[in-house]
């Protein structure tokens, strides 16, 4: 037979002492250690390089730049990526190292990553 700490339990005295939970002092529980914080981007394979690649900066491969035609609209994240609006036509290229779902997209003096999935790449 189990102790009267079960919910139910038969050897209850009184419907009270059956629902609520014993009461324990805070001073007989263990202490917990404190795990630091480290701030991380999650989901990005190579922080390092991704640190490093800024768009603006980058300069277009002296062939392999393609035009791509956007098949819908983007908004993009934060300043490293180009907005998109559908139908717009832009130059596309990738860089080495870079994560192969996404590419350097130019509009004007406009520059940024694109997302792959979101253009029809054409010649």
């Amino acid at each position: 037979r189990f102790s009267g700490t079960f919910v139910g339990n038969a050897g209850s005295a009184s419907p009270a002492a059956a629902t609520s939970p014993p009461a324990v002092a805070a001073a007989t529980l263990p202490a917990v250690p404190t795990i630091p914080v480290v701030p991380t981007i999650v989901g990005v394979p190579n922080t390092v390089a991704e640190g490093v690649l800024n768009p603006n900066e980058v300069k277009p491969p002296a062939s392999g730049t393609r035009r791509a035609r956007v098949l819908y609209d983007y908004e993009a994240a934060d300043s490293t990526e180009l907005a998109l609006l559908a139908d717009e036509m832009i130059t596309v290229y990738s860089l080495p190292g870079m994560d192969p779902d996404w590419l350097i997209g130019e509009r004007g003096n406009q520059k940024g990553k694109v997302p792959v999935t979101y253009l029809e790449l054409l010649s």
